[in-house]
């Protein structure tokens, strides 16, 4: 039987490198944030390709379901699903989230919003994802009785190999050293929406090392949105996998 491993993150935290370095495991495919074209049509909301993204992917939920439950690209063992939190609208099933082997990655809202807002300044909290993947968590810690894996983007920059270890260990599946390397470019399972996102990553070729110094400090307007967040990324490093 097949392994689908759903990574819950919000945007702007290394979650592409990730799915890089998933993809590049001889026995794994990936898909990158099936829901987006679906999320884009549900909330109207204006992002950058917006057009292009609604033209080429899925915008009914039930059809990115039946996908990411169905045969497995390229008949690989792995699924590896890139998904953001916040595609998750109010309202949306999430019946399917219990046939996939949950992860959370997460990242200090002040690193992600000082990233966001470089390519979008119209940010609200909802954006971000953090008040979206507190409520995935709790209700995947529920269904298990325990925490699912919680994966902290800075211990992945700072030791690769550790992390990725501990986070194969946690869910199951054997730590590939593929992982840690990959070639650079674009791929075909990028989404068109990494013209606008993915420059950095299409330049790697592995896990850049962490920023020493911190995220230059916000505007006002954005560290209110820092401040609202932070209490539910702390919810979750409170369960990180230990490196």
């Amino acid at each position: 039987m097949s392994i689908r491993i759903a990574m819950w993150s919000g945007p702007r935290n290394i979650s592409t490198a990730m799915m890089r370095s998933f993809e590049n495991r001889p026995d794994t495919s990936v898909v990158d944030e099936p829901f987006y074209a679906a999320y884009l049509k549900q909330s109207g909301i204006d992002h950058p390709m917006r057009e292009e993204t609604l033209a080429a992917y899925p915008t009914d939920p039930r059809a990115v379901v039946d996908f990411i439950l169905g045969p497995v690209p390229d008949g690989r063992p792995i699924f590896y699903q890139k998904h953001m939190t916040h595609h998750m609208l109010d309202g949306s099933d999430r019946s399917w989230i219990a046939q996939c082997r949950n992860a959370f990655l997460i990242r200090s809202p002040e690193r992600v919003l000082a990233s966001y807002t470089e390519k979008r300044p119209d940010v609200a909290l909802a954006d971000i994802g953090f008040v979206q993947q507190t409520e995935l968590f709790e209700r995947e810690a529920d269904r298990l009785g325990h925490a699912p894996p919680v994966i902290e983007s800075e211990d992945v920059l700072a030791n690769p190999r550790a992390a990725l270890s501990a986070l194969c260990a946690a869910l199951d599946i054997p730590f590939s050293e593929e992982m840690l390397r990959w070639p650079a470019g674009a791929r075909a399972s990028d989404g068109v929406w990494g013209k606008v996102w993915y420059e950095a990553v299409e330049h790697s070729t592995g896990f850049a090392l962490p920023k020493s110094a911190p995220p230059k400090p916000l505007a006002d307007e954005y560290k209110a949105i820092a401040d609202a967040a932070r209490p539910h990324y702390e919810r979750l490093l409170a369960h990180k996998i230990p490196i």
